[in-house]
């Protein structure tokens, strides 16, 4: 569905992005993840035609996203920072919408002033606080019907029961209509309980692609409580990091998890306890390498 190709992107002397290559399947949910300048809202403005590729190519639905009307008509946008015609209100911008993208669906419109009950529909958009524009957003997007929704930090300022709400309405539509949803936000929690797929970028480059389930499979979190002194175990695991409190050592391991606790075990601890990890300790560990600065942090 979305398939971005060894994309690079200069301003001036600064490669914002790197050879960086994503993939998005149709109907599916999308984390992107990465520190702040990593080329996060630089990708996703390719991916909404704003910027055209120096190198590389950026499809969705197998056309080039870059002066397309065809794509773009197929897609919808929700900035961090919000922008509607000046002085607008939710009533004049569902004009607007309905004018622009063709399966705009007036009854949904309708149907979900039962959801934003908070939102006035012929006060300008800018006169209102920054959770309520978000949700004036949401429901000018939805009602679109759009195959692909692109969300940067989405939820940034609503309430956590907006928050639910809207994440449901999103959801529905995924399963329901086959919706794609490609969502940059630093809130991992969140994204941990929707994600299909994530993938981490760091300084422009694609570091790491896998679906959620896999990815928590390649890092481990293991606490091991020995009899005596504890092994050294860097020549035989890929260690990441390793604390200890007393007799009991932490330690978060990439690797496969039945070799890692084959090695564990052969030194005969006391205790092997396996310990599921976020999203986030797995985002922390896999950009300690590439100097983050999360080296030492204490779990």
């Amino acid at each position: 569905m979305i398939k971005v190709d060894n994309v690079e992107k200069y301003f001036d002397d600064l490669k914002a992005l790197d050879g960086i290559s994503l993939n998005v399947g149709k109907g599916s949910v999308y984390g992107l993840i990465g520190p702040n300048g990593a080329g996060k809202s630089t990708i996703i403005k390719h991916l909404t035609g704003v910027y055209k590729a120096d190198k590389g190519e950026v499809y969705i639905n197998g056309e080039p996203v870059y002066e397309n009307p065809r794509v773009k008509e197929i897609i919808s946008y929700i900035p961090d920072e919000l922008f509607y015609i000046n002085k607008s209100s939710v009533y004049q911008m569902m004009k607007f919408y309905k004018n622009v993208y063709r399966n705009f669906n007036m009854e949904r419109f309708t149907k979900l002033k039962d959801v934003f009950t908070t939102i006035p529909l012929n006060k300008p958009i800018c006169k209102l606080s920054k959770g309520m524009q978000k949700q004036a957003a949401f429901w000018l997007t939805i009602c679109c019907n759009p195959e692909v929704i692109i969300l940067d930090e989405p939820v940034d300022g609503l309430d956590p029961v907006m928050r639910r709400q809207v994440w449901s309405l999103l959801l529905q539509d995924v399963a329901e209509r086959n919706t794609t949803v490609l969502v940059s936000s630093h809130n991992l929690r969140e994204l941990e309980d929707v994600c299909d797929a994530v993938g981490i970028i760091n300084k422009g480059k694609m570091m790491l692609e896998k679906s959620l389930s896999s990815l928590q499979g390649t890092v481990v979190k293991y606490q091991v409580a020995y009899n005596g002194e504890a092994p050294d175990l860097k020549e035989k695991l890929d260690i990441l990091h390793v604390q200890n409190n007393g007799s009991v050592y932490t330690y978060i391991i990439r690797g496969e998890s039945k070799m890692i606790e084959d090695v564990l075990r052969s030194f005969q601890p006391l205790i092997v306890d396996v310990i599921p990890l976020t999203l986030e300790e797995i985002f922390i560990y896999e950009l300690g390498g590439e100097d983050y600065g999360f080296k030492d942090i204490i779990l």
